[in-house]
């Protein structure tokens, strides 16, 4: 069978872990096109990856050989790209967010689903071996009824990252640590824990960067069952720390920092799974390892040639969307737009 055809369209930092994911997947698809509307862009690509490129992103799209559009353009961006896609009849892998708005975001899941095309969206951290093992403990109840629980992102991002090209802006980003950095453990927390509400919300900018959007929030839910739950995001603790989901339960708990998981029952016994490596939780933001978004894109080539949805569909990224919105609503300040 004829290998699908594959265009990346963005070619800024986010590229880097889906290319090397690309090099390793050359037996599965292949990259007819590296595309971004910046010629700088397209040189700096060409040194390090074996992809064609192009500074012409609609030929891209269009091209007969492409089958499957990989959007990893800013958010802002998104819907425009991904409905040229549908309407290309081209399959279409879109980076997280889903795009700065809720009605933009929503607008693309609905195109999306209508098209009958596959439609994903690259949420990598639940593919973690950790994660895995988590849901998997959690399903089997082996750790029993969940008690309480609590999500810490506490990343550092230094100034010079907001002075560039327009982050942490709500034109381009639509908005900050929420919906920027902290968006992959959001996920993955309301993913395994569902959420019934959202208590109290405190949404702040810190003194430590000039922003427009916000770099510290803190939050505290009630989780489906009942249970209490609580968050901290935030990308002012310098030097960065990762990641970390703590849950409580009935016969054990579970504290997943990064990408490696401790459980421990009360009997005595406990299980580690070591981390793959770094979180991408410091300045240098993409210090880590690709393994996930592999996994993520292997997901989603398979879902193509089984018509199927992938693992993370828009639906599932416009819940995890909607989840930020309500944290952000639950702040009395309305510090800003959803």
């Amino acid at each position: 069978m004829k290998m699908p055809g594959l265009a990346i369209i963005g070619l800024g930092p986010a590229a880097l872990p889906h290319a090397k994911s690309l090099v390793d997947l050359q037996d599965k698809v292949d990259v007819i096109w590296a595309a971004s509307r910046t010629k700088e862009r397209t040189e700096e690509f060409s040194k390090s990856f074996p992809f064609p490129v192009t500074n012409d992103v609609d030929a891209a799209i269009a091209d007969p050989a492409v089958d499957i559009v990989l959007v990893l353009t800013p958010a802002n961006a998104h819907l425009e790209i991904a409905e040229k896609s549908f309407a290309a009849g081209k399959h279409v892998l879109l980076e997280k967010p889903l795009d700065i708005t809720l009605q933009r975001a929503e607008q693309i899941v609905s195109r999306g689903r209508a098209s009958g095309l596959t439609f994903g969206v690259v949420l990598q951290h639940r593919f973690r071996p950790a994660s895995l093992r988590l849901r998997q403990a959690l399903e089997d109840k082996s750790l029993g009824d969940v008690q309480a629980a609590s999500l810490r992102v506490p990343w550092w991002r230094p100034q010079s990252y907001y002075d560039e090209g327009g982050r942490g802006t709500f034109a381009r980003d639509g908005g900050g640590v929420l919906l920027s950095q902290a968006i992959h453990a959001l996920d993955l927390f309301r993913s395994l824990l569902p959420i019934s509400t959202i208590v109290a919300s405190q949404v702040r900018t810190t003194a430590l960067h000039r922003m427009e959007s916000e770099d510290h929030v803190t939050a505290l839910m009630t989780l489906a069952n009942g249970a209490p739950a609580s968050l901290l995001a935030t990308t002012a603790a310098f030097p960065g720390f990762p990641e970390t989901l703590e849950i409580t339960g009935s016969l054990g708990s579970a504290h997943l920092a990064g990408g490696a998981l401790k459980l421990s029952w009360l009997d005595g016994h406990e299980e580690i799974i070591e981390a793959e490596g770094k979180s991408g939780s410091g300045a240098n933001i993409m210090d880590f390892p690709h393994d996930a978004h592999r996994a993520l894109i292997a997901d989603f080539l398979a879902a193509v040639a089984e018509k199927r949805d992938p693992i993370v569909t828009g639906e599932e990224a416009l819940a995890t969307q909607k989840f930020i919105a309500d944290i952000i609503r639950a702040d009395p300040s309305n510090f800003q737009p959803v």
